[in-house]
């Protein structure tokens, strides 16, 4: 696993450029009408969900990517350090955002915070953590909070087991516009799935899907 990580790695620091394709659906990634105006709405729906949530005080996202969400967090957060394990994400992300946000370039699975924070957020991340990672990043997390603090994440929606492969189990691979290929982790949970696995971790999250159950959303303490 620690070979498929670095792999992951390395695939989101070779995905940068394109990243932003992919979230707004451009080029290869691009939707016929019908599917666009299903994606729209959930992600105005989860960018909705975090607002109403308030990224208030001081806020900690890990895994930050290219600033899609940095910039969202960085309009109410007192103060926002965002985490990555890529320069080249981390170099989208302060182009990006025009507030100022503390960059940190480090591996989430190893890196520990030196101070805690009233929220700690992140995005499309989790469905990445594989299995024998999990306890570990959600000590990350709870080390990182403040007494009181909460968090909040934004994820992959469940999909159709028909669409999953049962033979790579959390594995899956991806290709960028270039050729190349990668192997990343890719786990995908549904939101009272999600909520009791979390609770004997000591934390109480508040999960659903969007209308059209292509993202995961919510939070809690």
């Amino acid at each position: 696993m620690r070979e498929v990580l670095a792999e992951q790695a390395r695939y989101y620091a070779a995905r940068a450029p394109e990243y932003d394709d992919w979230w707004f659906r451009r080029g290869r990634y691009a939707f016929e009408p019908g599917e666009q105006a299903r994606w729209d709405a959930d992600v105005a729906e989860a960018e909705k969900a975090l607002a109403d949530f308030g990224a208030t005080g001081s806020v900690l996202e890990l895994a930050a990517g290219t600033g899609l969400w940095t910039r969202q967090l960085a309009r109410t957060a007192s103060r926002l350090v965002a985490v990555d394990a890529s320069e080249e994400t981390l170099a989208v992300n302060r182009r990006r955002v025009d507030r100022d946000v503390e960059h940190v370039v480090a591996d989430v699975f190893a890196w520990e915070s030196p101070e805690r924070f009233d929220l700690v957020f992140f995005s499309f991340w989790l469905s990445h953590v594989p299995a024998e990672r999990f306890d570990g990043f959600w000590r990350t997390v709870r080390c990182a909070l403040a007494p009181g603090g909460r968090v909040f994440l934004v994820d992959s929606g469940g999909v159709d087991p028909a669409q999953r492969d049962p033979g790579r189990g959390e594995l899956q691979e991806r290709t960028l516009s270039d050729g190349r290929t990668f192997t990343i982790v890719k786990r995908y949970w549904e939101p009272d799935e999600l909520a009791e696995r979390v609770r004997p971790l000591g934390l109480e999250l508040d999960l659903r899907a969007t209308a059209n159950g292509l993202f995961l959303v919510g939070g809690g303490s």
